[in-house]
């Protein structure tokens, strides 16, 4: 009689409790899903300390361009620039913890400008300021691919849509050494004081006061996200960096 030699055989690893073996195979843990707990930690807006930090740098350097500061001033304002990296590293560090990509990432772009500007003025390094144009026309093509994702958050958009053509001025005017090109960058550079200077002060007020006070335009997701429930606010949570398994 012919018998089948898998009739009563027994599965490998049957009986064994699943977690005995780790090194037998895959290992298959019990849904966690119900166990799970996600804690989030409200944090105040580090926006407003980012964008104070951008008006005050821009004056500075905006008034060396303009001829306000000799050149004899460079090394001290690279000195009074230099303290703005450290603050706009802080803003993009808050910014990703608070979920904020866009703007964690243009703040941290920010802080590595103004430690490149300072480096580079305070040292008086050779072709400095020919460099500092490459430098600059690059961060123009930068500033142009985040300004077409951040037209939802118009504090944000306005920034960057002033600080376009002060970049391409003064990336041209350090390559070719045209005087009016860095005069007109120094103009620019006022005007994007005083949008950042703006930008600062409304989402200052709407922090304190809970309700936007000075419009600041936002659409879509942005204001999606201001105007929304709870429940919104965490949609899709488990797919967000820091909570899903890779980047």
């Amino acid at each position: 009689m012919d018998t089948d030699p898998a009739a009563g055989a027994t599965a490998p690893g049957a009986g064994r409790d699943p977690g005995s073996d780790a090194g037998a195979g895959r290992r298959f843990e019990p849904d966690l899903r119900a166990m799970t707990r996600i804690t989030l930690h409200p944090i105040a807006s580090p926006m407003p300390l980012g964008f104070f930090t951008v008006a005050i740098a821009s004056v500075m350097t905006g008034c060396l361009q303009l001829g306000v500061l000799g050149p004899a001033d460079r090394q001290a304002v690279a000195l009074c620039v230099l303290p703005a990296f450290a603050l706009q590293l802080v803003v993009s560090v808050l910014a990703f913890g608070a979920r904020d990509v866009i703007a964690a990432t243009l703040m941290g772009t920010f802080a590595g400008s103004w430690l490149a500007y300072a480096l580079v003025m305070g040292s008086g390094a050779p072709g400095g300021p020919r460099v500092l144009g490459v430098f600059n026309m690059a961060f123009l093509c930068f500033g142009a691919l985040m300004a077409a994702v951040t037209r939802p958050k118009r504090a944000l958009w306005l920034v960057l849509v002033v600080s376009l053509p002060r970049w391409a001025a003064t990336g041209l005017g350090g390559i070719t050494g045209a005087e009016w090109l860095t005069r007109t960058a120094g103009g620019l550079g006022i005007l994007v004081a005083l949008a950042a200077g703006y930008a600062a002060f409304a989402l200052m007020l709407e922090d304190v006061r809970g309700e936007e006070v000075l419009p600041l335009g936002r659409t879509g997701p942005a204001h999606r996200a201001v105007e929304g429930d709870l429940a919104l606010q965490l949609r899709n949570l488990e797919r967000q960096a820091g909570v899903r398994r890779t980047l």
